[in-house]
């Protein structure tokens, strides 16, 4: 693939809010602000287009937004291919081995960082009830420290 065959931001961008039409977050927001958020805090953090392009795209095969299919044959980079399958939830898997796999990626750790930061924000935390609200913020704390992402 040349690099003028491969998807601009935009069109990313846009097949991820077409993806996600309809879905909302756990606080019932359009899951396209989710997106935008992590994809922001990624460039916000340094990252690159592929990176970025990563970012949009980062829930969409863990969510069925996407198939896996559609992400091997789209006009994407390898690497950001590389990374929204490193960070895709696997049903059943350890977050141990979730964390590896993450760690292992080249460029996957910051689409990751953004999105436990976003996932944890308190404004976005507090809308939940008391013992979600919890499970989550320990759920996040503890995948920060397996990452290394702690302070």
């Amino acid at each position: 693939m040349t690099e003028t065959s491969r998807m601009t931001l935009a069109q990313v961008e846009a097949t991820a809010r077409a993806a996600h039409t309809g879905q909302t977050d756990k606080a019932g927001r359009p899951y396209a602000e989710h997106l935008r958020a992590v994809a922001e805090g990624v460039r916000a953090r340094g990252g690159d287009e592929e990176q970025i392009a990563a970012a949009w795209l980062h829930d969409a095969v863990e969510d069925d937004a996407l198939s896996a299919q559609w992400l091997r044959e789209a006009a994407l980079s390898s690497r950001t291919k590389d990374i929204v399958l490193a960070v895709t939830k696997r049903a059943g898997e350890p977050p141990e081995a979730y964390a590896a796999r993450i760690l292992a990626t080249p460029g996957a750790l910051v689409v990751k960082e953004s999105d436990l930061a976003h996932n944890a924000d308190p404004a976005r935390l507090a809308v939940l009830d008391e013992a979600t609200r919890k499970r989550l913020t320990e759920k996040y704390a503890r995948m920060r420290a397996l990452l290394g992402l702690v302070g």
